[in-house]
């Protein structure tokens, strides 16, 4: 096994065993196991020959088996993920939105057939908190959007979850840092998951537009949103917004084939020069490659490649500000913070090739 992995985010060797042998669909996403024998890596419900255990070695991630060396199975396709996430995780984020102000606790979840350990797992490796802070998060989301939107403290704090006015205060200060009569002025970083043919993104916005667009399986996913949290100084909540809404119903025509210019409203603070770069992928028409070489022209530094590439790999939103158009100069892909997979089928969509 991984032994990176935290005990509190990964299976025990038992139930993985158990859930591969099963092909228990509802644990992909949540481990990979690798076979000694044949190189080659699976999702949990892999359909193929079930291994003998002593050649299994398990990963959290699909990105942590391809650096260790083992090949993607080409029956379950462990890279070519299609977005969806379990049906169990389906249902009770449904159940969520549609009443985010019930308290839901490890009884509900045992009552709905929903082991807590797991939906514990899962929400921390994909949200990066545990399903309670999840449901908390999203509360006081919500609750922040209606102070916002001018809606009476005094509402709020008792029709969002909250027993006492002093319970909903300590709560909001502690994510917000500053108390619910003060925060009309204050801002926030939403994120919300998207599927997608290429597997699950996560976006994050604040009242402005979009600030982040990234692959959930990408290496630098935690570093991005610290970095989030230091340029705008305010918390990162599970939620949505006008902006996430718009976002989601344009990448649905992208990879459709039917949108070629996004106008979601972006924001995205960097340095001069990353600034400059940026600006200029947005130039890059759709369908249309550009080299290193020709980028770091156009953005005035005619040597500078390799400050270009790190500015690019930098971008902070995938697709949108298209950092997958940038090619090598003899036209190779080169390096793509998604995996060049991705980077080659986003091209090939562009270009009218549709094999997602």
């Amino acid at each position: 096994m991984n032994t990176k992995s935290s005990e509190n985010t990964f299976p025990s060797v038992k139930e993985m065993e158990q859930a591969y042998k099963k092909s228990d669909a509802s644990y992909d996403g949540i481990f990979y196991l690798a076979v000694k024998s044949t190189g080659i890596f699976c999702r949990p419900s892999c359909s193929a020959r079930k291994p003998l255990p002593k050649n299994v070695e398990y990963f959290p991630s699909a990105r942590e088996a391809v650096f260790a060396g083992y090949r993607p199975c080409k029956r379950c396709r462990p890279l070519e993920a299609h977005g969806t996430p379990p049906e169990w995780v389906s249902k009770l984020l449904k159940t969520i939105e549609e009443n985010p102000t019930a308290r839901y606790n490890d009884a509900f979840l045992r009552s709905i057939k929903i082991d807590p350990a797991r939906a514990r797992r899962y929400f921390f490796k994909n949200y990066n908190m545990t399903f309670q802070a999840y449901c908390r998060g999203r509360r006081l989301g919500i609750s922040f959007e209606q102070i916002k939107n001018g809606k009476d403290l005094d509402d709020v704090a008792l029709g969002y979850g909250y027993q006492s006015h002093s319970g909903f205060r300590d709560a909001f200060v502690k994510t917000f840092g500053t108390p619910p009569g003060k925060s009309k002025e204050k801002d926030c970083i939403v994120t919300a998951w998207i599927e997608s043919p290429m597997g699950p993104l996560i976006a994050a916005a604040t009242s402005k537009g979009i600030c982040l667009l990234e692959f959930s399986d990408r290496r630098m996913l935690d570093a991005q949103f610290t970095t989030l949290r230091k340029i705008f100084k305010c918390p990162v909540i599970p939620g949505t917004n006008n902006h996430i809404e718009q976002l989601k119903k344009e990448l649905k025509d992208y990879f459709s084939g039917r949108l070629k210019h996004f106008i979601v409203p972006l924001i995205f603070p960097g340095s001069e020069f990353q600034q400059k770069v940026w600006n200029e992928l947005l130039n890059i028409p759709h369908g249309k490659t550009i080299s290193y070489e020709d980028m770091a022209i156009k953005v005035g530094v005619p040597k500078g490649q390799r400050a270009v590439g790190h500015a690019n790999g930098l971008n902070r939103i995938a697709i949108v500000i298209p950092c997958h158009r940038v090619v090598n100069k003899n036209g190779n892909l080169g390096g793509y913070g998604g995996g060049l997979w991705r980077k080659q089928k986003l091209l090939q969509l562009e270009k009218g090739i549709h094999n997602l």
